[in-house]
């Protein structure tokens, strides 16, 4: 198949079940540049316990969306979406593969289907367009949106209560047609691929975490925590000490937990974190799925890979 046959491929998976392993076995025999889909590997100075790839792996491997913000700067879906499709472009023009690897579902989620700058529901305002369907029907409201948002009025029937109070709703909170909205939202024309790796075994998923964890402490985790508190500009609820592990240490540095009390924290929150994900990746329907601890995991993702690129 040809280079265009999708503009990336996407490798997510949960927590430690070694998505950035393969990934640097991938880049061993196919010509790929990596792209972290990494809300805490994106600030600098948080290398130990974010897993980020080392700097020799970084000189094997060229690696986008790493080291880009300083921990006390915010970073949002819609910067991931910006900046790993700047990414995704700017390796496709050198003639190599994308591939998006990482655990962060939401930044995921936003590249695959678009982010949509549309307002949430509104209560108050949803009970206003009720009360006046009651007075003058559906069809009059329809009539009514196509007066505010003839585009949207011409795709829905007359009597589709929920779309029209929907594009109403959206109409009354900002003032512009949603079909403005929607044709302005940052939805990237991206062709994905997606491999979900999915463990079977989840026993052994923890088991990893558990054993990834201490190898963290070992490589100096709490002296990395300590570092960030001595700046002094830093607080724990900051969105990047907010990822899994920061939280539990800077809450044992700060408090003088005990340590068993906060290993058992970082692990369970590390656990949960990885069901979240697991539960993020089964909605993922198109998705493939690769056990990844399985002997074959590695042969499987390559066959896929290569099919799509």
């Amino acid at each position: 198949m040809s280079h265009s046959t999708v503009d990336a491929v996407l490798l997510l998976g949960p927590t430690a079940c070694g998505k950035s392993a393969l990934a640097m076995r991938l880049a061993d025999e196919i010509a790929l540049e990596i792209v972290s889909v990494d809300s805490a590997q994106v600030y600098r100075g948080m290398d130990i316990g974010t897993a980020k790839p080392s700097a020799a792996e970084r000189a094997r491997v060229r690696h986008h969306l790493i080291d880009l913000r300083d921990p006390s700067e915010p970073y949002s879906a819609a910067d991931f979406v910006r900046d790993a499709a700047a990414a995704i472009a700017d390796i496709r023009a050198r003639g190599k593969l994308p591939l998006v690897v990482g655990g962060t579902m939401l930044y995921a989620k936003a590249l695959r289907e678009g982010l949509s700058a549309l307002p949430s529901a509104d209560r108050e305002v949803r009970a206003r367009i009720e009360a006046r369907a009651k007075e003058i029907g559906w069809p009059g409201l329809h009539a009514e949106l196509a007066r505010v948002d003839p585009a949207t009025a011409q795709r829905l029937p007359p009597n589709d209560s929920q779309r029209i109070q929907r594009a109403l709703e959206v109409f009354e909170l900002t003032g512009v047609p949603m079909s403005a909205l929607l044709a302005a939202t940052d939805r990237p024309p991206l062709a994905l691929a997606t491999i979900a790796l999915l463990p079977h075994d989840r026993a052994e998923l923890h088991r990893r975490i558990e054993q990834r964890f201490d190898a963290m402490l070992a490589a100096g985790f709490l002296d990395e925590v300590r570092a960030l508190m001595a700046r002094g500009d830093l607080n724990p609820d900051l969105p990047a000490l907010r990822a899994v592990g920061y939280r539990q240490a800077w809450e044992h540095l700060a408090r003088a937990t005990p340590f068993a009390q906060f290993h058992a924290a970082a692990i369970a929150a590390t656990r949960q974190l990885a069901k979240r994900q697991i539960t993020w990746l089964r909605s993922m329907k198109d998705a493939a799925v690769v056990d990844p601890f399985a002997p074959d995991a590695f042969a499987r993702v390559r066959a896929l890979v290569d099919e799509r690129r």
